[in-house]
C-alpha cells in the first residue's frame, strides 16, 4: 500500500524516532503475513499518480543510518526476509565523521550511527544502502547550488563506497521545494523521498512515505498503510489549516 518510514529500534531510547525491540518484532511478524514486501528499487515502478503501491503491497525503509538498526531491526529483517533499505547520513561515514546533531528527542548518551565497517556489512548481507544527504541539513535552507553540492558529494561518496549505485535519495525530515527537487535531479538521483504531512506534489522527485513511530502497534500500522491513508491525513491538515485561515479572517 505504501512506503514505510522507520528511524531505529531501541529499548532505552526514549523518542518518537525509535521503536521498541518488540514493537518492531510484531510489525516484522505482520508484514511478512499480511503484505508483499518489495524492494525499493521494484516499489518505485509500481507506484500510481498519488505515489501509492498496489493493494497488499509494501517497502520497508529506515533514515539516518542509526546503529540500533543493525543490532535490533536486522535479526527480524533477516528472519522474515524482509527487502529492506538504510538511507545514510554520508558524513557519518567519513573520517572526521558527524554527530547525529540533527535528533530533536536525543537520549542522554551519545547516539551511535553505523560505522563504515557495519555498512559494508549490511550490504553483503543485501541490505540496500542509499542518501540520506551528506550532513543532514534542512535542504530547503540551502540555496540551489549548495544544495546540489551536497546531494551529489553524499551519492558519490557512497558509490565509492559501496561500489554501485546510489540513485534514491530520502530528504532529511522529508523536506524540499522546487529549488531542492531540481537540485535533487541534477545531483544524479532518479528518485527522492518525502514524508509528507500535507497535500504535497508527487513525482520522481517528491515520493511519499509514512513514518512509523514509537508506540505505534500493528493495529497502527495496519491504519498506516491503508492506501487512502495519505489521502486521509491530508484531507484532515487541510480542513485544520483553512479553519485557522478563516479564524484570522473573522
Amino acid at each position: 500500500m505504501t512506503i514505510l518510514c522507520y528511524h531505529s529500534v531501541d529499548p532505552a531510547w526514549e523518542s518518537p524516532l525509535a521503536m521498541r525491540p518488540g514493537e518492531f518484532a510484531d510489525h516484522a511478524a505482520w508484514l511478512a503475513r499480511h503484505r508483499t514486501v518489495v524492494p525499493l528499487s521494484e516499489a518505485v515502478n509500481r507506484l500510481d499518480r498519488r505515489g501509492r503501491l498496489p493493494r497488499g503491497m509494501a517497502a520497508l525503509t529506515f533514515d539516518d543510518g542509526f546503529a540500533g538498526v543493525l543490532e535490533h531491526a536486522l535479526p527480524e529483517v533477516q528472519r522474515h526476509r524482509l527487502p529492506t533499505t538504510i538511507f545514510l547520513v554520508a558524513q557519518t561515514l567519513t573520517d572526521e565523521g558527524l554527530d547525529a546533531w540533527w535528533v530533536r528527542t536525543p537520549p542522554p548518551w551519545p547516539l551511535a550511527t553505523l560505522t563504515v565497517e557495519e555498512v559494508l556489512h549490511l550490504r553483503d548481507l543485501g541490505v540496500d544502502l542509499q542518501s540520506h544527504s551528506w550532513a543532514h541539513q534542512d535542504l530547503p535552507e540551502l540555496d540551489e547550488d549548495r544544495c546540489e553540492r551536497d546531494l551529489r558529494q553524499s551519492r558519490e561518496f557512497l558509490e565509492d563506497l559501496l561500489h554501485g549505485p546510489v540513485p534514491f535519495l530520502a530528504y532529511p525530515r522529508g523536506l524540499h521545494d522546487d529549488g531542492v527537487r531540481r537540485a535533487a535531479r541534477r545531483a544524479g538521483y532518479s528518485h527522492a523521498f518525502a514524508l509528507p504531512e500535507g497535500p504535497e506534489r508527487v513525482d520522481e522527485y517528491a515520493v511519499p512515505r509514512v513514518g512509523i513511530h514509537r508506540g505505534n502497534n500493528t493495529r497502527t500500522l495496519w491504519v498506516k498503510s491503508q492506501p487512502r491513508y495519505l489521502d486521509a491525513r491530508h484531507a484532515r491538515r487541510h480542513v485544520a489549516r483553512t479553519g485557522r485561515r478563516l479564524l484570522k479572517i473573522g
